[in-house]
């Protein structure tokens, strides 16, 4: 095909051109030209399905493209593509063709419906990939609660010891937070569902599609409602990297609890050697050091999420290359960056190695049972919060000083103020068995907060494969629909035109 557009008489400047398009056009061939010819071939089949294209011209044109693909897109790689791809692509089919039948698939189509589209379904295995890696997390988080529902710990606040939970409860908070995150981001996944193939340049078509048809066969839930929010709107990648940089924000929060209780300062945690790396100049270093991949992928999207929403801003509500091309190129290496950053954490928290004994110290050397003291104090003397509160922190001081363990001094406390309570219940375990309120540590609400994790888990597993089942079946529908043209049972040669005015319900 010409450079010739008839409006337009000489190529993009090459300049240009190399920015705009890039060099490797094979690489573009690869990532964006599978859904091009999928969205041509559900495009054919439905306009030849309505009698608005000849089926002949339809089989011609069908048959090229899955010869296209069986060649793996050979005869496109290593040409030059002055005026992107879609058209690289569309000119070879003219040239194969001819200009009557291959130059016919764009009827009722504009490239910012197709690449509204495109988006769409490239969005696909990237957003399937990263839903699945938060579940495989989610299903370590759980599993290890479970595991370590006794493991008595310290609960930090501030960087001090606060008081006594287990690593259990810690990692079960942690799981919560997270299947929130996933929650996020399939709500922002719900834009994937709706295909706004149809919507054209901005204004939609006169020519009678069918446009919950195309959606079908391309495995989307529903066809395009509205021209110009179809192809001006990008919502969803800021949405989808919104989700993701709060899931990264989580991620990041796990990773630098692991590294701190990790270090020989804090000893709460290990790693075995398939986990850590060394120095090459210090021989003794045992570096944590992939909790710092996860800090740094973790906080991509955030990046892009800056950087997509700084491309649209201020923007024209239509079709924008600010938008659809600015605002999309930071997404990829985003959704990447995060999704590998799950992977890694998922493998850490598999890994890691509780140190029971250390948990135990570290929650007795902070004298992390000072509030339950308190609580013992209100309940069995009558004074107030805030009086036993100051008592026992008096008590702790010294007990500090004289390097005396807080069930000893609670004990010549009881003694003084005449309880006749054991201060053997203010052993950090016993503390957090009986926090049983509040969605404290005690077995009873771990039980609790798992038996939710797992619902929820297996509720989002069946909607990600639910999903995942609807695009399958658009490209099964998709190829039974369109070796039907091919075999020219959809054959409409003699079938009068659809009139301009039917709906597309017929």
């Amino acid at each position: 095909m010409s450079e010739d557009t008839g409006r337009i008489r000489r190529a993009l400047d090459p300049r240009a051109r190399r920015i705009v398009f890039g060099d490797d056009a094979d690489r573009a061939i690869r990532d964006e030209l599978p859904s091009y010819v999928r969205i041509d071939r559900a495009h054919l089949v439905m306009l030849v399905e309505r009698g608005i294209l000849p089926s002949e011209r339809g089989r011609r044109l069908l048959d090229a493209m899955d010869g296209l693909v069986a060649d793996g897109y050979a005869p496109l790689k290593g040409r030059a593509a002055p005026r992107g791809l879609y058209l690289l692509y569309e000119s070879w089919l003219v040239e194969t063709l001819g200009e009557e039948t291959g130059g016919a698939v764009h009827l009722a189509r504009s490239r910012n419906d197709i690449n509204a589209t495109v988006l769409r379904m490239r969005l696909r295995e990237p957003y399937g990939r990263l839903a699945g890696e938060v579940l495989r997390l989610l299903a370590v988080l759980v599993r290890r609660a479970e595991r370590h529902a006794g493991t008595t710990m310290p609960i930090y606040t501030h960087y001090q010891a606060a008081l006594p939970v287990t690593f259990g409860h810690y990692l079960a908070g942690v799981a919560l937070a997270l299947l929130r995150d996933l929650h996020g981001l399939e709500a922002a996944a719900d834009g994937l569902d709706r295909c706004p193939l149809g919507a054209g340049a901005a204004g939609g078509t006169t020519v009678p599609i069918d446009a919950e048809r195309t959606a079908a066969l391309l495995g989307f839930a529903d066809g395009v409602l509205h021209s110009i929010d179809a192809v001006a709107s990008r919502d969803l990648v800021l949405r989808l990297l919104s989700a993701a940089s709060v899931l990264g924000v989580t991620l990041s929060r796990l990773a630098t609890d692991l590294q701190l209780w990790s270090t020989a300062e804090f000893g709460l945690v290990g790693f075995p050697d398939t986990l850590v790396g060394s120095s090459s100049m210090m021989p003794q270093k045992r570096n944590a050091f992939l909790l710092e991949h996860v800090q740094g992928r973790a906080g991509a999207p955030l990046g892009a999420f800056t950087a997509a929403a700084v491309a649209m801003h201020a923007t024209p509500f239509s079709n924008s290359v600010a938008v659809g091309t600015e605002g999309v190129r930071p997404l990829w290496g985003a959704l990447d960056g995060v999704t590998e950053a799950v992977v890694l954490a998922r493998l850490v928290v598999a890994g890691a190695e509780p140190r029971p004994e250390r948990m135990r110290e570290r929650a007795d050397e902070g004298f992390t049972a000072a509030t339950e003291l308190a609580n013992r104090l209100v309940v069995e003397t009558g004074m107030s919060f805030r009086q036993a509160h100051h008592r026992v922190g008096e008590l702790v001081t010294d007990a500090a000083v004289r390097g005396e363990p807080l069930a000893e001094a609670a004990g010549a406390l009881f003694r003084e103020l005449g309880i006749a309570a054991d201060a053997a219940g203010l052993d950090p375990a016993a503390v957090a068995a009986a926090a049983a309120y509040g969605g404290g540590p005690a077995e009873s609400e771990l039980r609790r907060a798992v038996a939710e994790l797992r619902r929820e888990w297996a509720a989002a597993a069946r909607r990600l494969h639910a999903r995942r089942e609807r695009w399958r079946e658009g490209d099964r529908a998709l190829d039974a629909a369109a070796a039907g043209v091919l075999a020219g049972g959809a054959s409409t040669d003699d079938a009068p035109a659809v009139p301009a005015a039917e709906t597309r319900s017929r």
